[in-house]
């Protein structure tokens, strides 16, 4: 059975942290309001967007209005230099060294949308890279399971044999609702404390120690798409 590895993109991937904050910035001046906190800002990031700003500004805020708002202001910012989405430190090496072993599958499970994704995949030419990938336009919100149920399906996987790996709660809660190991990365936008407590069987610091867990050949067992220090875990 081939493994199937399924990532999130902001935080996890995508250093965007300073592209959103300024968008929502954006998003929330133009609308006369007093932009949150950069904190509460990025404690939001992998949410869709009505969920994002029901959070921050309660069910009775001009939610639709904001989310357009901030779809507006993100395209503008995507194509100015001074706010560049990077990959994380060695995240472009980790991802072409997966996708080029015959026994896993590769998905994005993400809640930008889709094309947001196609940007990104398009920037860094990883066309047919991915087996499956899931967007805000093709389910609810995380940490709603659906995402990683329509992944499974999509890529042919059992929840025995998939693993998701991201940086926020919502990921984590995601991943453990649809059966799925999760694995936290620690240079995201939620603390590794957050991230055990909603169900991450690890978190690592570096791309490095992400890629170790990945290492060995992956075995057909109970403990899914992993090796032996994963499975130990």
């Amino acid at each position: 059975m081939l493994k199937l590895i399924v990532f999130d993109v902001d935080g996890t991937l995508v250093d965007s942290q300073h592209l959103i904050v300024e968008a929502q910035r954006r998003a929330f001046s133009e609308h006369g309001l007093e932009a949150p906190p950069r904190k509460d800002a990025l404690s939001v990031v992998g949410l869709s967007l009505p969920d994002a700003f029901r959070r921050l500004v309660g069910e009775a805020g001009p939610i639709e209005s904001l989310s357009h708002s901030y779809r507006r202001a993100f395209q503008a910012l995507r194509v100015d230099p001074d706010y560049e989405e990077p990959l994380f430190p060695g995240m472009a090496e980790l991802v072409e060294r997966l996708h080029r072993r015959d026994d896993i599958q590769l998905g994005i499970a993400t809640g930008k949308s889709r094309r947001g994704v196609d940007h990104l995949v398009d920037k860094h030419g990883w066309q047919r890279w991915f087996a499956t990938i899931q967007t805000a336009d093709d389910a609810p919100s995380k940490p709603d399971p659906t995402m990683l149920l329509q992944a499974m399906a999509e890529a042919g996987a059992e929840p025995s044999m998939t693993v998701m790996i991201g940086d926020t709660t919502y990921d984590m809660m995601m991943a453990r609702d649809a059966g799925v190991a999760a694995i936290g990365v620690g240079w995201g936008y939620h603390a590794p404390g957050a991230l055990f407590s909603a169900g991450a069987v690890t978190v690592v610091d570096t791309s490095t120690a992400l890629g170790e867990l990945f290492s060995g050949p992956l075995n057909d067992t109970k403990a899914g798409p992993v090796t032996p220090r994963l499975a130990a875990l």
